[in-house]
């Protein structure tokens, strides 16, 4: 007997015992005297589920989530090709994967990440290969017309960014990926370096050629060594195969790929903050203008993606801008891929077209709270994200929807809690949050996120709640139009969301003789 098995490398599955399970899977196999291959992927997405095991059969059949323990009954099953409990079925008729629209992360989970080959058999590098053929305008046609907006969260049109790059004289310009993932609820950018790295860097080498820059950077928060890793040996490999350096592809253009590795500061998130640290500065917010397309890293012109926009750019050059388009509502063109997390029964990211509603993804996709109790508040867009009731659950997925009732889709995050939650504390973690992450540049954000914990602390004791209450609003009001950068910025967000729709968690205390009533 011979096995082809697939087991996760991806830093979610090792931190619930992949690692040991493909060690244990190797171990007994040769105990068995079995010839087994064992390919580390990325994951599926499907967290509830892992460690996955996949076996290669005609397709591929589906086990999860084993632990060491399972190995030897799992081994049993597929020596006697007998039934066992852990059994899924096949991978790809999976409810929580057929439903999804996975332009983006098609291959994730599915290829080795480390393998160039494996990439180009699946489709890697299709992109590029028509990039090269079209030239700047056309590419900056295909891009504008799909509809690509920044998936870090501001949603700009990705298409005018790189225009604006490409219009800019200078000498010298470079591409800079944001992967600076910080928000709570929020891996996205991790999963897609660990499981398809080559399609981050296919995604920056055509953003390269457009603009006419030749070096790119990928910034990498420290606390995703995984994929500081993954994204470091893809880059030696792309270098291998003639994708990055000079003659690219076999053409005239020249583009190579540096990782950096930021400190973890979230205000490095903010695209000055974190060209600033680039440049071996603290991370502290530039103000605009000028552009950082016009004046960027080292003064430079400079296109600034997150990881998401860069990594649909390859779909879009390889299907053409109407295969992207065609999904999606309104400005919200494309898909998504959405994050489910906290209270959740079935955590995992989700990737589907712009426009599923927010109660389909917590009730019907995410299946409900983990704990069993009903879902009171979700939180979109990390943690400068609104809290929605249930109430708000009929909101379609889609940048101006969530903008009309005072939300945002930020980097696609969303955060479930149940009935149990208190209001009052996830406002004050608001302001918490700000006052620690401040660069301390502007005062609003500075010392108003610390007048904020204060007076929210004073609430939360019974001390004057009205007028309290009255001075947070006044807060967050200067916050929001006063600060340089989303950070104080959109802290009003969940504080003014949850003052809004969960006003009976902020009331004053009943009095002695109340109460007795």
């Amino acid at each position: 007997m011979s096995l082809r098995l697939f087991v996760s490398r991806d830093a979610g599955a090792i931190a619930v015992g992949a690692d040991e399970v493909a060690l244990a899977l190797e171990q007994a196999a040769a105990r068995r005297g079995v010839a087994i291959e064992i390919v580390r992927t990325g994951s599926r997405g499907m967290y509830w589920l892992e460690p996955l095991v996949e076996v290669a059969t005609q397709g591929r059949i589906a086990f999860g989530p084993v632990t060491e323990a399972d190995v030897p009954s799992l081994l049993d099953a597929l020596a006697s090709n007998t039934p066992h409990l852990l059994r899924l079925g096949a991978t790809e008729e999976l409810p929580w994967l057929k439903r999804q629209t996975r332009l983006t992360f098609a291959r994730c989970g599915v290829i080795d990440p480390r393998s160039l080959d494996d990439y180009r058999a699946h489709g890697g590098y299709k992109g590029l290969e028509r990039a090269l053929s079209l030239g700047t305008d056309a590419i900056l046609n295909e891009v504008t017309a799909s509809g690509l907006r920044g998936r870090g969260g501001a949603g700009f049109p990705s298409g005018i960014k790189w225009k604006t790059v490409t219009q800019a004289k200078a000498d010298r310009k470079f591409i800079v990926c944001n992967a600076d993932e910080g928000d709570s609820g929020t891996f996205a950018d991790r999963m897609i370096m660990e499981g398809d790295p080559f399609l981050v860097i296919e995604g920056m080498t055509i953003a390269g050629i457009t603009v006419g820059a030749t070096k790119g950077y990928i910034y990498i928060r420290s606390e995703y060594p995984h994929a500081v890793e993954a994204m470091n040996a893809a880059i030696r490999t792309a270098k291998r195969g003639g994708y990055l350096g000079d003659k690219i592809g076999g053409s005239i253009h020249s583009f190579d790929l540096e990782v950096r590795v930021g400190a973890g500061a979230y205000v490095c998130g903010e695209e000055t903050s974190l060209l600033e640290s680039l440049e071996g500065r603290r991370g502290i917010v530039r103000a605009k203008p000028p552009l950082p397309a016009h004046h960027g890293l080292f003064g430079k012109p400079t296109v600034i993606n997150n990881v998401l926009s860069f990594a649909a750019v390859p779909f879009i050059l390889a299907e053409g801008a109407k295969a992207y388009a065609d999904y999606g509502m309104g400005r919200s063109r494309g898909t998504m891929p959405i994050q489910l997390a906290g209270n959740i029964r079935q955590g995992g990211l989700f990737e589907t077209a712009f426009g599923v509603t927010l109660g389909e993804l917590v009730d019907d996709i995410g299946g409900g709270t983990f704990t069993g109790r009903p879902v009171r508040a979700v939180q979109v867009g990390g943690p400068l994200g609104a809290y929605f009731p249930r109430a708000l659950f009929d909101t379609p997925f889609d940048y101006e929807a969530f903008a009309a009732r005072d939300g945002l889709i930020g980097h696609g995050g969303i955060v479930v809690f149940d009935d149990s939650v208190d209001m009052r504390k996830q406002a004050r973690f608001a302001m918490e949050f700000c006052a620690v992450e401040s660069c301390g540049k502007c005062t609003p954000c500075r010392i108003g996120s610390t007048r904020g914990v204060e007076t929210i602390e004073k609430i939360i004791n019974g001390e004057r709640v009205n007028e309290n209450l009255a001075l947070v609003e006044d807060l967050c009001n200067t916050m929001k139009f006063g600060s340089l950068c989303a950070l104080g910025g959109f802290t009003p967000y969940p504080v003014l969301s949850a003052l809004k729709h969960f006003r009976e968690d902020f009331a004053p205390a009943p009095t002695t003789l109340q109460a007795a009533e």
